[in-house]
């Protein structure tokens, strides 16, 4: 039984990765450098695989982002120099982006209605594509490629998909063996879209033996005609696909094929059951000549390595397996098939057990999901009580971490600060900010959220049934890297989380200062999330924690609270037919959250999703407020609000704080005017499209005054 494995994080186990390129935008490494390090990495990993596995692809690697290599791989984009390349990734010419799938890997998007009349040519020695010159790279697939792209007319589609297959071609003349990815394959696809996809691939049948066509995320509704594909080999997802081993069990699979099969879970921690991985294997041996275990989805998802987590609990930690154990989970389950003894059954059990909260849940009534008060009546009760201008301004929540924040909040971790000096030194920050506020002119106050590394993993520091780790790092886009926490038990909250800054900050201006708390779903979403209860019912549990929080900021003077569901979309399933389950535990679970004093402002904020397709169910969700970016979208993303009774209000996010880049005072004055075409004025908030953490103090100090000035132009 042969292996195989792909998509290894190419963060590097001390995020080398990160360091390096980072480094190069802050002219402490060279191009030199910069290359000769990821080419480290790269080499790295191909070990790692040569430890475990018996195959796997060499050429996996990216200077930023995959979607944008594969635009340079086509000559859609042809950057003269590192520098132009990463100016696509975050400078003025920055690309759109947004999630990748139902993950929280976020990729830079193509947009074809700036590129009319493309011609795609090979552009396989372009310097961005250094790393996918092995012996076996790995590229995305013209389908997957141009589906996640915008831009294109549903007429366009097919002539450019068949435009672009040429360069596949061209390209499997340069290899023995290419992986193409093709995760799009499982999306809700047209009988045209699969007839399209077998036209295309069907030209590249002349290479059959050197395409390893790789799926995952989800099951391939059109089976058997993908089985037909031109490819030696073909990899499935049976984890979340359990319709691929359906199929396969009663219809078979070609004996010209090899079955790369989807069985190690590469989006989640726990350890692979073996038994039951070999149960399936026995399923599928029975009916494929060719099998390789692999993993279901890329790896790229899971933090490098266990090893080094040394304060993690014991007992959770024996429950998990990070990238480096998920090869070995491979290799394990392969030993194992043949053996007549295997390791027993995993225990599903949580060792978090908490009957008091099961049993709140348990007991939830409808009204516990409705909001007493109607929106009219609570606009009305806060304009009344807040008295805002026309377009008023805000932030979304954090505000510059500096070296001396993140090293005052490392030392009291490690307990060389002791708590009072290190609330004393929160305290400080929260005082300069207040004061810069003030001087700013800005309608609705933050804390700035000095006392947090993340928006998710400060909460699971914070509650009961929740995990966090010392170096469980992934990317969620470019170099960006958080560490989900790992959710375990049922989830409580011992204490308040967030009162004693907000109280305090509150007591430093007149201003309304925000409460800030991150939603249920993107808690979820950005966590490794435990199996053995249904997932809507710890979207509950937390829930009630986060309820009980907004309760005491309303005990406390504090009158405006956000609470952000950025993930909202991104936890969507794939296939659209399971989205009205997901999204009715999802509304609920935030309807939930919020169901407290209807004189408290309600605010959310979501990034990157695609509105259009889940604006039904965001005006479900019983917000006042929500705040949304529109700055890489221009302000096009409004026109989504525009077809639905939308009554709330809605914060245009102007400045696009993932790039260094101070927008002008006109271009987002600009965005204003294009959304005022589509909404009453009085429904509009000024606002940043994300939170400011990333930033420096000079570039936010000139943007927020380039805001508020935005805002008093259209006030004008």
């Amino acid at each position: 039984m042969k292996t195989y494995a792909y998509g290894f994080p190419r963060l590097g186990k001390n995020r080398e990765f990160k360091k390096l390129v980072e480094g190069f935008w802050g002219n402490d490494h060279t191009k030199e450098e910069l290359v000769s390090g990821l080419e480290t990495i790269q080499e790295e990993n191909i070990k790692r695989y040569e430890l475990q596995v018996d195959t796997s692809p060499d050429g996996e690697l990216t200077f930023y982002d995959q979607m944008l290599d594969t635009a340079i791989l086509c000559g859609v984009f042809s950057p003269e120099n590192i520098e132009d390349y990463y100016e696509l990734c975050r400078g003025k010419s920055a690309l759109e982006m947004t999630k990748w799938f139902n993950t929280n890997y976020h990729y830079l998007i193509t947009d074809f209605s700036e590129h009319a009349g493309v011609n795609f040519k090979l552009n396989l020695e372009h310097f961005a594509l250094n790393f996918k010159k092995g012996a076996f790279p790995s590229v995305i697939g013209p389908f997957t490629f141009l589906k996640l792209s915008k831009g294109i007319a549903k007429e366009e589609f097919k002539k450019l998909f068949l435009d672009l297959v040429p360069v596949y071609q061209e390209l499997l003349t340069k290899f023995n063996n290419v992986q193409i990815e093709e995760p799009a394959f499982v999306l809700d696809l047209t009988a045209e879209e699969i007839a399209l996809i077998k036209e295309g691939y069907s030209k590249l049948s002349d290479y059959e033996s050197k395409i390893t066509l790789i799926t995952y995320y989800d099951s391939i509704d059109w089976l058997e005609d993908f089985l037909q594909l031109p490819a030696k080999a073909v990899g499935l997802d049976f984890l979340r696909g359990k319709a691929n081993l359906e199929y396969i069990s009663h219809n078979g699979f070609p004996e010209e094929k090899t079955l790369i099969a989807g069985l190690v879970d590469a989006r989640n921690v726990w350890k692979n059951n073996i038994p039951q991985s070999i149960d399936k294997l026995r399923c599928l041996n029975s009916k494929v000549a060719d099998i390789v275990i692999s993993n279901a989805a890329p790896l790229f998802h899971l933090p490098v390595s266990l090893v080094g987590e040394e304060f993690l609990n014991q007992n959770l930690k024996n429950k998990l397996s990070f990238a480096e154990e998920k090869l070995a989970e491979i290799n394990l389950i392969a030993k194992y098939f043949n053996e007549k003894t295997i390791p027993a059954e995993l225990s599903s059990e949580s060792y978090g057990e908490n009957i008091d909260i099961k049993n709140k849940v348990k007991n939830l009534k409808a009204a516990d999901f409705i909001k007493p008060t109607a929106l009219a009546e609570r606009r009305a009760m806060h304009d009344e009580n807040f008295k805002l201008p026309l377009f008023p301004t805000t932030t979304i929540g954090s505000f510059p971490q500096t070296k001396e924040v993140r090293k005052n909040r490392l030392n009291f971790k490690k307990g060389k600060i002791l708590d009072l000096e290190y609330k004393q030194y929160i305290c400080s920050e929260i005082d300069k900010l207040i004061e810069l506020q003030e001087e700013l002119g800005l309608d609705v106050f933050v804390h700035g959220e000095f006392e947090r590394t993340d928006m998710v993993e400060f909460f699971a520091q914070n509650l009961e049934g929740i995990g966090t780790t010392d170096a469980g790092w992934i990317i969620s886009y470019g170099t960006r890297t958080y560490r989900p926490p790992i959710i375990f038990g049922d989830i409580s909250r011992p204490k308040p989380m967030t009162l004693d800054e907000i109280v305090y900050a509150q007591s430093k201006t007149k201003k309304p200062v925000k409460g800030m708390l991150t939603g249920a779903v993107t808690i979820i979403a950005w966590s490794f999330v435990r199996q053995d209860i249904p997932v809507s019912d710890v979207a509950y549990q937390i829930g009630l924690s986060l309820k009980e929080e907004i309760e005491d900021y309303e005990k406390n003077g504090i009158s405006i609270v956000q609470v952000d569901e950025a993930a909202f979309r991104e936890k969507a399933p794939i296939k659209k037919r399971d989205w009205p389950e997901y999204f009715e535990w999802a509304v609920k679970s935030f309807n939930l959250t919020i169901n407290t004093d209807s004189k408290t402002q309600i605010h959310t904020h979501m990034c990157y999703s695609e509105f259009s397709e889940i604006i039904e169910y965001i005006n479900q969700m019983d917000f006042d407020v929500i705040s949304i970016e529109a700055s890489r979208s221009k302000g096009d993303i409004i026109t989504f609000f525009e077809n639905i009774d939308f009554k709330r209000q809605v914060g245009l996010g102007v400045w696009d704080i993932h790039s260094p880049t101070v927008p002008p005072v006109a271009k987002m004055v600009d965005i204003g005017r294009r959304a005022l075409k589509k909404i009453p004025k009085e429904n509009f908030w000024i606002n940043p499209d994300c939170g400011l953490k990333t930033r420096n103090w000079d570039e936010t100090k000139e943007a927020l005054l380039n805001l508020i000035e935005t805002s008093k132009e259209l006030r004008k």
